[in-house]
């Protein structure tokens, strides 16, 4: 019998690069739903290829245009994650994969859970956000997880079955992204194009201008102190620019491992899938002239002020976390529709990060996940009055 897949966010990169290793296996698999929140176009191709029948479309628009214009095939449309109840049994799918952007993959995945027997999770809002819900149902229904970015994968491989108590120190490595070699009075006239040209990896927007502030990597470090249950003074980013080692792990007798590979993320998805199988991936040779040359500098906070929000984060899980992925959200999406440069990005977000109206955050627990929408919601309405 064939394993079944769910795939949210499929038309993505993640998404895509799980698409294409279930294309190489069909007689083993079998894509059962898909997600998007607007390219229509690709995942009718892609649940046309898979034969699936059920496809959700977020964004209204986009979801109509599909319900009109494929009318005539066997694929139902639909604009809510609340159908996954109506479509699947407990534990009925083998694998899911979460790799939707943004705070709306929370509930879906806390859904699929139940539903699922293994779930891989790239979305770094539900982590940090949720991860005390994540938690709680994943131990509540016996479900494996995976994390699937490079540096939590990596992480989680080294340490296997150790106690993380054993774990003496964590190393998040940082590419240091388009603007590592960037003098300071450079960095204050860069340009959009810039910033969304990351030197190894291919990205969305988003993830990509999180990349050149190295937002992204402060909350890698918060996903890592959650996921693995460590303090924040066991974990430290270190930058390497060739994206080849990506978690270096000391242990207290005294043995450090380090996980490398290419900058490619079908390895931790492959991986994740085939946890079980340890089925071949055909990669390139080891390139011993990156390791020749491994290159780790400390992170210049002067250049990256950001990640310096870390000394300001409370050591337990909060909304003071959703509060700071509200505030990045929402200055990047007005500088990435060129509403301010890149100076006043970074200002600002360090700015509303450090501002007294957010710090009650740092005293309240999520206890669901409305709390956790409401507490987003807050963050916009008071910056959006804010005059930006």
């Amino acid at each position: 019998m064939k394993k079944k897949i769910v795939i949210l966010g499929s038309t993505g990169s993640i998404g895509t690069t799980t698409i294409n290793l279930i294309k190489k296996d069909k007689k083993n698999f079998s894509i059962k739903m898909l997600s998007t929140n607007k390219n229509f176009k690709k995942v009718y191709l892609q649940a046309k290829m898979f034969k699936v029948k059920d496809v959700v479309i977020n964004d209204y628009d986009s979801y109509l245009k599909a319900k009109k214009k494929y009318s005539s095939s066997n694929i139902s449309f639909h604009n809510s994650f609340s159908i996954i109840k109506k479509l699947f049994k407990k534990k009925e799918i083998f694998y899911s994969m979460i790799s939707t952007v943004g705070l709306d993959g929370l509930k879906p995945s806390l859904e699929l859970i139940r539903y699922s027997q293994n779930i891989a999770i790239i979305n770094k809002e539900s982590l940090i956000c949720g991860w005390n819900l994540i938690f709680k149902e994943l131990k509540k229904h016996k479900t494996n997880f995976f994390p699937i970015d490079s540096e939590h994968f990596s992480i989680f491989s080294i340490i296997g079955k150790k106690n993380i108590y054993d774990v003496d120190k964590i190393y998040i490595t940082a590419s240091g992204g388009p603007f590592l070699n960037y003098s300071q009075a450079k960095l204050n006239k860069v340009k959009i194009h810039e910033a969304l040209n990351h030197p190894n990896w291919k990205m969305g927007k988003k993830i990509s201008i999180d990349s050149s502030t190295m937002m992204n990597k402060l909350f890698e470090v918060i996903e890592a102190k959650k996921i693995f249950n460590l303090s924040y003074k066991k974990i430290k980013i270190l930058i390497h620019p060739k994206s080849y080692i990506h978690a270096l792990v000391k242990f207290n007798n005294g043995i450090t491992k380090i996980l490398l590979h290419e900058p490619n993320m079908k390895i931790p998805v492959h991986n994740s899938i085939y946890h079980n199988d340890n089925k071949e991936l055909k990669t390139k040779e080891i390139d011993f002239k990156i390791l020749n040359k491994l290159d780790f500098r400390n992170v210049d906070y002067k250049k990256f002020p950001l990640v310096r929000i870390l000394n300001i984060l409370p050591k337990n899980d909060t909304l003071f976390e959703t509060v700071l992925i509200s505030i990045n959200d929402f200055f990047v999406s007005v500088y990435l529709k060129k509403k301010i440069n890149y100076k006043k990005l970074v200002n600002l977000i360090n700015y509303y990060s450090h501002n007294k109206i957010f710090h009650k955050f740092k005293r309240k627990i999520p206890k669901n996940v409305n709390d956790i929408y409401k507490t987003k919601n807050y963050v916009y309405e008071k910056l959006s009055n804010s005059g930006i």
